[in-house]
C-alpha cells in the first residue's frame, strides 16, 4: 500500500481578470453612445475588432508534487506564486481548471479568519458544526470538546456567537477545531500571523505533534522561522509554478538566494570621481562568504561590507566608519577605523576597505548603511547615507518561534550564571 497522501497531477487553475474604464456611473446615454461609435468605427473600417475588455490570468500552471503521509511540508513564495489558490484547491474551496488531485483521508482547512464557522451560531456550536463537517460522530467530538475548550482559551466566551469574537479568538478556536478532531490532513495558511506570540508557540507545537502521530501537515508561512522549525519538507512556488521541492534547509536556500525572493540591492556606485574632494567614497556593497553580491542573507551567514575609495590629495588623520540602521533609521553599531594605521603611500589613488559582521549577529528584517570619511572635530570630506539595502532572513532561531514579534535587532551571546537559591 502506498504511502502517498496527495498527489497533484498538471493541475491548472485560470481566472478572468476583467477590466473597466474608470467611470463612476455607466448611465443608459453611455452605453446607446458607446455603441453607436462602435458602429460608426466599424463602418468606416470593417477590420475594426472590439477590445476584448478581459484577460485570461494563471494562478496555476502544471503544477505536479506527491505528498508522503506524515510530512510536514511548508510552501514557501512570494505574494501572487499561487499558494493560497493552491490550498483552496486542495481543500475543495475550489474547483481546478485541468489536472488531477487524489487525497486519502479527512481534510481540516485553516485558510481564513472564520473559515467555516456560522457567525449568529456559538463557539460551542460551531465546534460541533465544524465536527460534524469533518465527518466526526457527537461521541467524538465530545471526547475531545475539553481539550478543543482549554487550547482555543475561549472559557468564558463559549456561549456567545462568533460574531461578537475578535479575529484572535476566531484563529484560536478554529485553529483548535482543526488540530483537535483528528483530520488525516491539517492544511494552514498565513493566517496564524493573526494570533500572539504565545499562541503562536501552541500551535507551531501541536502542528509537529500531529505531524509525529503519522498525520501531514501542509503550512503556509512567509516566516521561514516557523518553516525551518516545523516542516521537514518545502514546496517551493513562483508564478503558479513549483520551482523546487526538497528537505526544508535545501529550499530554504534556494528561496533566499535565489532570484525568486531577489530585489535590486541598492549597492552604491558613484556616477563620477568628485574631484572636489580630497577622499572619497565610491562604492559601497555586501558580499557572502564566497565574495558573491547579495542583498539577502541567512541570518547564519556572515556578511562582508566591501568599500571603495578614492584619493586626490592624501590627509593625515583620516577615520572611516560605518554606521549600520535598521529600517526605522535607528541606528544598531558603528565600527570605524583609522586610516593612519595602514601606511597609504602617496602613490595611492584608491583603496577598498572590507568589514565583516558575524553570523548569528543580526535578526531578521531590513538594514542599511550610512558611511563617512572624516578627520575628527575638523573635517569631514564625504558621507553617504541609506545605502546597501539588505535583509536577513531568519532560517530558525531560537527566537523564530515568536513570528513577527521584535525582540530587537541583535542575538546577544550573553554569559548566564543561574544558581540555586
Amino acid at each position: 500500500m502506498s504511502d502517498t497522501v496527495i498527489k497533484v497531477e498538471n493541475l491548472s487553475k485560470k481566472y478572468i481578470i476583467g477590466h473597466q474604464q474608470e467611470e463612476r456611473y455607466t448611465a443608459l446615454r453611455d452605453v446607446i453612445a458607446n455603441k453607436v461609435k462602435s458602429l460608426g468605427s466599424f463602418i468606416q473600417n470593417p477590420k475594426f475588432q472590439i477590445q476584448n475588455d478581459s484577460e485570461e490570468f494563471w494562478a496555476l500552471k502544471d503544477v505536479s508534487f506527491e505528498i508522503k503521509q506524515g510530512d510536514r511540508v511548508g510552501i514557501i513564495g512570494r505574494n501572487g506564486a499561487g499558494k493560497s489558490t493552491l490550498l483552496k484547491i486542495l481543500s475543495r474551496i475550489t474547483e481546478p481548471t485541468s489536472g488531477r488531485i487524489s487525497i486519502e483521508g479527512r481534510v481540516a482547512s485553516l485558510l481564513e479568519v472564520g473559515t467555516g464557522f456560522h457567525p449568529e451560531l456559538t463557539g460551542r456550536e460551531n465546534i460541533y458544526l465544524n465536527g460534524a463537517i469533518l465527518g466526526m460522530s457527537k461521541v467524538e467530538i465530545k471526547r475531545k470538546f475539553d481539550e478543543i475548550v482549554a487550547f482555543a482559551e475561549v472559557e468564558r466566551f463559549l456561549d456567545t456567537p462568533v460574531k461578537r469574537y475578535s479575529s484572535g479568538m476566531y484563529v484560536r478556536l478554529a485553529f483548535a477545531v482543526a488540530a483537535h478532531l483528528e483530520p488525516e490532513i491539517l492544511i494552514v495558511d498565513e493566517v496564524l500571523a493573526v494570533g500572539d506570540a504565545q499562541f503562536q508557540k501552541k500551535c507551531l507545537g501541536k502542528m509537529e505533534d500531529v505531524g509525529k502521530t503519522g498525520r501531514t501537515v501542509l503550512f503556509v508561512s512567509h516566516q521561514m522561522g516557523m518553516i525551518a522549525t516545523l516542516c521537514n519538507h518545502a514546496i517551493v512556488m513562483q508564478s503558479g509554478k513549483v520551482i523546487l521541492q526538497g528537505n526544508t534547509k535545501e529550499a530554504i536556500s534556494y528561496y533566499t538566494e535565489s532570484s525568486i525572493l531577489k530585489q535590486n540591492n541598492n549597492f552604491y556606485l558613484s556616477q563620477q570621481a568628485r574631484l572636489d574632494k580630497e577622499v572619497c567614497i565610491t562604492e559601497v556593497e555586501t558580499l557572502d562568504k564566497s565574495g558573491t553580491k547579495k542583498s539577502e542573507f541567512e541570518h547564519t551567514e556572515p556578511i562582508t561590507v566591501k568599500v571603495k575609495c578614492a584619493i586626490n590629495k592624501w590627509l593625515k588623520g583620516i577615520l572611516i566608519g560605518i554606521t549600520l540602521k535598521d529600517i526605522q533609521n535607528q541606528k544598531i553599531f558603528t565600527t570605524q577605523r583609522l586610516l593612519d594605521d595602514y601606511k597609504m603611500g602617496a602613490n595611492v589613488s584608491e583603496f577598498t576597505a572590507h568589514v565583516q559582521i558575524p553570523a548569528n549577529f543580526l535578526t531578521g528584517g531590513q538594514y542599511r548603511f550610512y558611511l563617512a570619511l572624516h578627520i575628527p572635530n575638523v573635517q569631514f570630506l564625504d558621507q553617504v547615507d541609506d545605502v546597501c539595502t539588505f535583509s536577513i532572513i531568519d532560517v530558525g532561531s531560537e527566537l523564530a518561534m515568536y513570528g513577527d514579534v521584535n525582540n530587537g535587532c541583535v542575538f546577544a551571546n550573553c554569559d548566564w550564571r543561574i544558581q540555586p537559591y
